[in-house]
Formats: structure tokens, C-alpha cells, sequence
């Protein structure tokens, strides 16, 4: 009887966390769809925790204290650590959270491996490649966090290729011998462990610029199959659907982010993109001279004009105006402007940044066009306001061969009237070159912190 009650409540879990993703698609619905998935989990946790037994020794779970203990502190640190983060450092904690997966994996496998009960050969398999990856994830989302939070720079490493190269085959052939029962030393095991942290930590060392979207979303899908690995070794179903789900799809996003920054998968995973080229510097061209506009001129220009399109990227998000932009939007609208936004893919530091951001403020999701349909209506467009992007919109993408995301698909905003770009000053954007855009004849400079200048730009639209 209460293995029938375990089966369903793992069936009831699994269900959810179809729904949930399904729900996690459509802004209005993804908040009630985080909370069907975790309903979901917390009905397989507790009844792990009460109906689970060994199959072999029919023994159950006992060591309460230990469990509880565990769950509270994680609940309360998650919880706090969720409330108190910042959209702008949104990015950096779901490289923690992630990492924290692939090390729960990892430690899953190295318990696993040290139980003295033999095991077959699948089991080996299961446990060796659930250490690998998990070990991976871990390592790659730790240097991940720390490069999004400024506390690990950019390190171009001599020969970096065919240092992963030797290093990804060194995992292969040891994981061979610790799989085929070539040997009994368990240093081989740890062995594996050491060249994938290694591993982890040298492929995302490198990386920088607008790429790191494609490297989170990647190691996201590494935590997903460890997870899947894990819920084949405990023969878990909802282990395994959870992994299954986040591992395919980190790996669908992380192909269509790749696809987005004109990258190749193969070069993600040799660490061979992202700041390797060596493109234009910021102050090594001579650009010439641009223009500035004021808040009145700007003012009037956007309440005459019929269709504006607004570019938000990580600038809106450090000034937090989210809320300022959408109140913009209001205002131009009661005057019988047609308001949309260009959304980039990859613009801020994670996929769906910009996305998130808005829905916050309430934006209506129709109102977000994807970069394929702003770019077909961009030449209609009377004014285009950019608001904190910066590489997603450099013509360098298409123009300089030289330069670092030199065939990144971006936003073509040239093609609109006026260009009106808001930053707090000249500096480069994340990928550290200059931005051609700016000294383009169409392109008006309006410099300020973005909210206080969306502040500003209402009250004088209301002037009009």
C-alpha cells in the first residue's frame, strides 16, 4: 500500500513539473507555474522521506534529525538569498543555485561509488558520468558567478584548447578504466573528480563579452543530466523527469542562444569563444564626434512621432527602471503613439533577462517583440530609444570581421528615423569594444541614469 502511495505521489511530481514548464512559457502564467512544480516537489520530498525503503533490506528512513535540519536551513537561506537579490544580480544567483546542483550530484556519485556493495556495470556508468558532469557544472557555475559578479576576470590561457583537449580526454580514459573494472584504485575515481573540476573551471575562464547567456544556460543543462543520472540510480521517477526536463531543455535553449550569438556548440564546449578574436578596442579607432539630445528634445520628437520602439538591456536593469519605462510607455500611448520593444536574445546576462524585467513591471507580453520581428518593422519605426544595450545592438557585428562578435545577430536599428541611445556615459559594453551606432548621423546621445531619465522624459512628455 505505500509503495502504491510513493509510486503516485512520484507520478503526481513528475506531472507537475510538465505543467509548470508548460505554465513557465507565458509570463502571465509562469509565477503559478513555479508554484506547481514546487507543489510537486515538496509532495515527492516528504513522501520520500516517510514511505521510501530499501528494496533489498526493506529498510527506511530514520535519521529525522539530520533531514529536517537540512531542509529548514536550505529553506531559509534560499528564501532569504530570493527576496533580497536584485534583478541585476539575478544572473549571478542562478549560476550559485545551478552550481549548487551539479555539486549535490557530484556528492550523490562519490557516496555512491564508496558504499562497499558491488555494483554492475550500468550502475558504474551511472555513477561515474553523474560525478563527471555534476563536478563539471559545479566548477564552470562557480566561475560563471564569479566572473557575472566582477570577482573573476577574464583569463586568456596559453594553449587553453589543447588543455581542455587533454584534459576531456584524460576523464574519458579513466572513466573507461573505472568503468570496466581495469582496476580497483580508487584514486582513479578521484581522479576523474579533479580533471573535471579542472575542466569546468578552464572552458569558462575564458569566456566573456555578450556569450556568457550561452555558458549559463549550458551548464544548466550539465546540472539537468546529472540530476537524470541520480534518478537512475536510485530508480527515482521524479528524480529523473526533473533532470530529464532541465537537462533537455538547457540543451534546446543553449542551442538556440548559439544560434542567437552566431556560435558553434563545438566551440562552447573547447572554450574557444568569447573575447578570442582580437576585435577593435574600445579607444583604439577614431571615431569622430556625436551628438547629444536633451530631455525636451527627445520629449517632443517622441510624442509627434506614430510608432516608437523601445531597447532595453543591462543598463535598465542596474538603474531598476523597469517600472520608469513602462510608465513611458503609458504616457506615449494616451498621446496615440504605438509603443512596442526589441527584445535581443541575449541581451543582459542571462536568456530571458530583459523578458523578466518587464513582466515585473507589468509590460503586456505582446508588446515584447523577438529580434526577427523588430527587425522587420525596425524601418518604420520613427524613433528607436535604447535603454542600457549596448553589443546587441553594434553594427561591429556586421561590418568589422575583425571584431570579437564579429556575425552576432543583432538589433539592425539604424534602419529606423532617430536613434535615441541612453547610457550614463561613453564607456564600451560588456564585451569591452566601442560602439560604432554611437557616432552613427541618425544616433542621439541621451546620458544619464536610466530611471531618473525615464522619470524626467514623462514628466516633460506630459508637457507636450
Amino acid at each position: 500500500m505505500e509503495s502504491t502511495i510513493l509510486l503516485l505521489s512520484y507520478l503526481i511530481g513528475s506531472i507537475t513539473f510538465i505543467i509548470g514548464l508548460k505554465m513557465l512559457s507565458h509570463p502571465e502564467t509562469a509565477r503559478k507555474g513555479n508554484l506547481v512544480a514546487a507543489a510537486g516537489m515538496t509532495l515527492a520530498i516528504f513522501a520520500t522521506i516517510f514511505l521510501w525503503e530499501n528494496p533489498n533490506t526493506h529498510e527506511r528512513l530514520h535519521n529525522y534529525g539530520w533531514i529536517f535540519g537540512g531542509l529548514i536551513i536550505g529553506t531559509i537561506v534560499g528564501t532569504m538569498a530570493a527576496k533580497k537579490v536584485q534583478m541585476t544580480s539575478m544572473p549571478e544567483m542562478v549560476s550559485l543555485f545551478n552550481g549548487m546542483g551539479g555539486a549535490c550530484a557530484m556528492l550523490i556519485s562519490l557516496i555512491e561509488y564508496r558504499k562497499p556493495e558491488a555494483k554492475s556495470m550500468g550502475e558504474m556508468i551511472v555513477v561515474v558520468l553523474g560525478m563527471l558532469i555534476g563536478t563539471v557544472s559545479f566548477a564552470g557555475s562557480m566561475v560563471a558567478w564569479g566572473k557575472l559578479n566582477g570577482r573573476i576576470k577574464d583569463r586568456t590561457i596559453p594553449g587553453a584548447q589543447a588543455i581542455n583537449f587533454l584534459l576531456f580526454g584524460g576523464m574519458i580514459v579513466l572513466a573507461i578504466m573505472v568503468i570496466g573494472g581495469f582496476t580497483s584504485n580508487p584514486y582513479l575515481f578521484y581522479g576523474i573528480l579533479a580533471l573535471a573540476a579542472a575542466y569546468g573551471i578552464l572552458f569558462v575562464m575564458p569566456i566573456g563579452g555578450a556569450d556568457m547567456p550561452v555558458v549559463i544556460s549550458l551548464l544548466n543543462s550539465f546540472t539537468g543530466c546529472a540530476a537524470a543520472f541520480g534518478g537512475f540510480l536510485y530508480d527515482n521517477p521524479v528524480m529523473l523527469t526533473g533532470g530529464i526536463l532541465v537537462g533537455s531543455a538547457g540543451t534546446i535553449l543553449t542551442i538556440l542562444m548559439c544560434k542567437a550569438m552566431n556560435r558553434s556548440l563545438k566551440n562552447v564546449l573547447i572554450g574557444s569563444f568569447g573575447g578570442q578574436k582580437a576585435g577593435t578596442a574600445a579607444g583604439d579607432k577614431e571615431q569622430g564626434a556625436y551628438k547629444e539630445i536633451s530631455l525636451n528634445d527627445t520629449a517632443v520628437l517622441m510624442a509627434y512621432a506614430q510608432k516608437v520602439m523601445i531597447i532595453p538591456g543591462y543598463g535598465l536593469a542596474v538603474a531598476q527602471a523597469q517600472h520608469a519605462c513602462h510608465e513611458l510607455e503609458k504616457v506615449l500611448e494616451e498621446k496615440g503613439v504605438e509603443v512596442s520593444y526589441g527584445i535581443h536574445p541575449v541581451a543582459g546576462r542571462m536568456p530571458g533577462h530583459m523578458n523578466v524585467l518587464l513582466a515585473e513591471a507589468d509590460v503586456p507580453y505582446e508588446k515584447l517583440l523577438e529580434m526577427e520581428d523588430a527587425n522587420d518593422q525596425m524601418a518604420s519605426e520613427n524613433v528607436v530609444l535604447i535603454l542600457g544595450a549596448n553589443d546587441v545592438v553594434n553594427p561591429a557585428a556586421k561590418d568589422d570581421p575583425a571584431s570579437p562578435i564579429f556575425g552576432m545577430p543583432i538589433l539592425e536599428v539604424e534602419k529606423a528615423e532617430h536613434v535615441i541611445v541612453n547610457k550614463r556615459s561613453m564607456k564600451p559594453g560588456y564585451a569591452g569594444i566601442e560602439n560604432e551606432l554611437f557616432f552613427r548621423p541618425k544616433t542621439s546621445m541621451l546620458f544619464g541614469d536610466a530611471k531618473k531619465v525615464l522619470q524626467s522624459l514623462v514628466a516633460e512628455l506630459k508637457q507636450v
